[in-house]
């Protein structure tokens, strides 16, 4: 099964920084991005850190309604997420969950039966690229957010660089490449 995990916070929308959830607004090209997803028979994943959870903020449960209202604005729109795994603790809390590390890749795994190399991980910064990177995935980062900061950071450290599998503009080019690339297969 092939699956796509898609980071929250700058590559679906918002500005790559912590929000509200009730504040976060998708990109007006996040519903038709999942959608080219959707259709082409391929699970989509939101893959989130969300400290601000951890930072008493808000709550995991306003949180989880934050959600909510985003997959109704996209199924208005005829596009569905089929899971979301998220990390609700602070980057000091030392947790299993938080990326880079991969236990909610593995949650996913298990839920789907999921074949990591059949996999793409999309997200603006390097956090997700090393989860992906971790488990054998697919690595794409999306110049949004903290794309374009992430991507002159990654430029700059040459000795450790991760090899991207494509650099998108937004989650849209994201999208068709993988479509692309999984015709190739």
């Amino acid at each position: 099964m092939i699956a796509v995990f898609l980071d929250r916070d700058g590559t679906i929308g918002g500005d790559g920084g912590g929000i509200h959830p009730f504040e976060f607004e998708l990109y007006e090209y996040a519903a038709q991005s999942i959608r080219i997803l959707n259709n082409a028979g391929i699970k989509v994943l939101l893959f989130t850190n969300q400290s601000w959870i951890g930072m008493g903020k808000f709550s995991e449960e306003t949180f989880l309604k934050g959600f909510e209202l985003m997959k109704k604005q996209l199924e208005d729109q005829h596009a569905f997420l089929d899971g979301l795994y998220y990390c609700p603790h602070k980057p000091e809390d030392g947790c299993l969950c938080r990326k880079p590390k991969t236990t909610l890749l593995f949650e996913a795994q298990k839920e789907f039966g999921l074949d990591f190399s059949h996999c793409y991980v999309v997200g603006d910064r390097l956090s997700d690229l090393v989860a992906a990177e971790n488990v054998g995935s697919k690595k794409i980062l999306v110049k949004t957010g903290r794309g374009e900061k992430t991507l002159v950071t990654h430029n700059e450290k040459a000795s450790e660089k991760l090899r991207i599998d494509f650099i998108a503009d937004d989650v849209l080019s994201a999208a068709e490449w993988i479509v692309k690339d999984v015709c190739s297969i």
